[in-house]
């Protein structure tokens, strides 16, 4: 009888299917691609949030700064006798009526003595604290700001709007020209080394009494504000964060 040949007809699935060697590959790489793509995605989310982070810790300490300066002119002035007023959420010093206030369509400071010194050692303590600490580097802007009742003003062909700017320029000039300092005013700079002070006038449009029912409150719109900007990221710096 004759014996025949059994063949193995069983082949491994690897012979039979090479392919699945590679797709087992092809998984692997890509498996590894996903994590290495994971982890750059989780290094740039923490490279922005760092971004972010370092930019509001920035942010207060400019605005911390700005505080620092406003309060500590407040308190040194109200040593010497001069009252100013804090406003605005802490970013403005306003000089109030009882320390100066302008004649009703006049731009120029009064004579008297208190007044003339009050102004002065306004400018000279605020120069102070700006200095101090470098604070400046954290400003933008310091506006000296004049203002007007709202009785319409024939003001060298101007009315309320040039009248409201040249109060503000009075207060400069004596800051500018009457105090001795180094640097003057008109030298200091700001955080990107541009000038630092700015004069702006507002007419009667930001009243701090809207009804203006008797002279008092009319007298108390006859004011100078010292407005403080602080330094804060640049579209440039916002949109590198963000892409």
């Amino acid at each position: 009888m004759h014996k025949g040949v059994r063949f193995n007809s069983q082949k491994s699935v690897d012979e039979e299917n090479p392919y699945w060697v590679s797709f087992s590959d092809l998984m692997s790489a890509l498996l590894v691609i996903f994590i290495l793509a994971a982890v750059a995605l989780i290094i740039e989310l923490t490279q922005k949030t760092n971004d972010v982070e370092a930019g509001i810790e920035e942010l207060r300490k400019a605005e911390l700064a700005r505080k620092n300066i406003i309060y500590d002119v407040r308190d040194e002035l109200a040593k010497r006798n001069v009252i100013v007023e804090i406003a605005d959420n802490d970013t403005v010093i306003r000089i109030p009526e009882r320390t100066l206030t302008f004649s009703s369509g006049k731009d120029t400071i009064p004579n008297a003595q208190e007044v003339q010194q009050a102004v002065k050692d306004i400018g000279f303590v605020l120069h102070t604290a700006i200095q101090k600490n470098d604070r400046f580097k954290y400003l933008d802007t310091v506006f000296v700001e004049g203002h007007t009742d709202s009785d319409g003003i024939h003001y060298r062909g101007k009315g309320n709007w040039g009248l409201s700017v040249d109060r503000a320029i009075s207060v400069w000039n004596v800051w500018q020209t009457e105090i001795e300092l180094t640097p003057k005013f008109g030298d200091l700079e700001n955080a990107f080394g541009q000038r630092l002070f700015s004069v702006s006038g507002y007419a009667e449009t930001r009243r701090v009494n809207l009804a203006e029912t008797t002279q008092t409150e009319k007298s108390k719109n006859r004011r100078i504000d010292i407005r403080f900007t602080v330094k804060k990221p640049s579209i440039a710096d916002l949109e590198r964060i963000v892409n």
